[in-house]
Formats: C-alpha cells, sequence, structure tokens
C-alpha cells in the first residue's frame, strides 16, 4: 500500500527512456497505489500527458503549484478543498497589477489558475514582491533560481497534498513525496517521507540534507523514484 505523490518536470517525466520504463510499469504492476501528480503546471499543461499510454494515469492531480486539485479520472475539482483556495485568491488581474511595480519581473505567459506566476532575475526586488503579496494576502515561492509563483497565503504543493490525504483517509504512514526543485520545497515540510532525486536544485538539497524523512538520491528522475520506493519500503 502506497501513495506516491510526485513532482513532473525533472522528477516523474525525469531519467532515461529504461529509468522511465522501468517506475511506470512498476507502478502498473501495483494493485493498492495510490498515484498523485504534483506539479507547478496548470492542468491544460497536463491533460496531455493523459493522453501518452506509456505514462500511468494519476488517481489525482494537484497543479499550479499546489492551487488547484482534481480527480484524476474526470479532471473535476476536488471539493471543498478546491473551494477553499479559491476563497484565498485575491484574482489575477489584481495580483497582476499590483506586481507590476516590481522591475524585473516578467509574467509566465502559460496555463494558470488561483496563482500567478513570474520570471525574475538578479535585478528583481524579491522583498518588494513578498511585501505587496503579504498585503494581497498571499505567499511567495522562488524556485530554480528564475521562478517565482504568487500563490493564496498558505497554500502550497505540500498543504494541498496533506489536505487531500486527510479527504480520503488515506494513511499518512504510507504516503511517499518525490521532487527536485524549491517549489517542492513543502512536500517535505509536511513530514511525509520523502526522496529527493538526483540533479535536483541545489537549495533543496542544502534544504533537506538533516531531514531524517527524506532521502536524497544519486540518481535523476524515475531513478531516484524507485531508489525512494524501495528506501520507502526498508523503513515502514
Amino acid at each position: 500500500m502506497l501513495l506516491l505523490a510526485t513532482d513532473l518536470d525533472g522528477t516523474f517525466l525525469g531519467g532515461s527512456p529504461a529509468e522511465r520504463t522501468a517506475l511506470y510499469e512498476w507502478i502498473r504492476l501495483q494493485e493498492d497505489l495510490c498515484l498523485v501528480f504534483v506539479t507547478g503546471r496548470g492542468l491544460a499543461s497536463v491533460q496531455p500527458l493523459l493522453d501518452d499510454a506509456a505514462i500511468p494515469n494519476p488517481d489525482y492531480i494537484i497543479c499550479d503549484v499546489g492551487a488547484t486539485v482534481v480527480n484524476g479520472n474526470d479532471l473535476q475539482p476536488l471539493q471543498p478543498l478546491q473551494k477553499d483556495i479559491e476563497k484565498k485568491w485575491a484574482g489575477a488581474a489584481l495580483v497582476r497589477t499590483r506586481m507590476e511595480q516590481v522591475s524585473g519581473l516578467t509574467y509566465q505567459e502559460v496555463p494558470q489558475q488561483n496563482r500567478c506566476s513570474f520570471y525574475y532575475d538578479a535585478t528583481t526586488a524579491i522583498d518588494v514582491a513578498t511585501q505587496i503579496a503579504a498585503e494581497l494576502g498571499c505567499d511567495v515561492i522562488q524556485s530554480a533560481g528564475r521562478f517565482l509563483d504568487i500563490l493564496p497565503a498558505g497554500v502550497n504543493k505540500g498543504s494541498t497534498l496533506t489536505q487531500l490525504i486527510q479527504l480520503i483517509n488515506y494513511p499518512v504512514g504510507k504516503v511517499l513525496v518525490a521532487g527536485d526543485t524549491m517549489n517542492d520545497r513543502s512536500l517535505y515540510d509536511t513530514g511525509f517521507r520523502g526522496v529527493v532525486v538526483g540533479e535536483a536544485e541545489p537549495a533543496l538539497v542544502q534544504y533537506t540534507l538533516h531531514h531524517t524523512h527524506v532521502l536524497q538520491s544519486p540518481n535523476a528522475g524515475a531513478a531516484g523514484i524507485l531508489d525512494g520506493i524501495r528506501w520507502f519500503g526498508r523503513n515502514i
């Protein structure tokens, strides 16, 4: 029995074709595995993956860095979690207007809901962006040294996953999380066992260095997840 909650890019979709095939085939053989995609992508960017016969279909999808959660079978919003998130959101128009005051921010023209995502650089006044976000009841999440997400306060991958697990009444001791960048940091803050896959963002590696419930795998992507599954099996 296992709930695997995994980031996509650089994690579940990372590694060599052979490593991905090995992971995906292992997942298909498990009769009691619950698969959750937890990604920074918007739902429209996840949907093409669901049409790829090589990729196992998830039971649930948490996207928009935690701001959207849907059932993996029909892609319908998972309630009441989704409504609770939407109630906290200041609205994209207001957030984008206020963030125009911050130099060095460039809006990401990608599908996104209940969040605003930007690119930032060395000239960006992160402290100003953080202050404005707080005034709007929002949090700032930075990752990979260039991505900046504005989300409803308290909403992130880890918080939404925690609420999902509570909603479906899944045993917390049977949860394994996997990721590779700082927007996955909240997954490890949940206290669930986790694996940081190889070639991860150095800041995430450093952040989780002394987390006894987290394995740092030397292997990237799918191979790292398989390392985490083996480690998880030895530590439950």
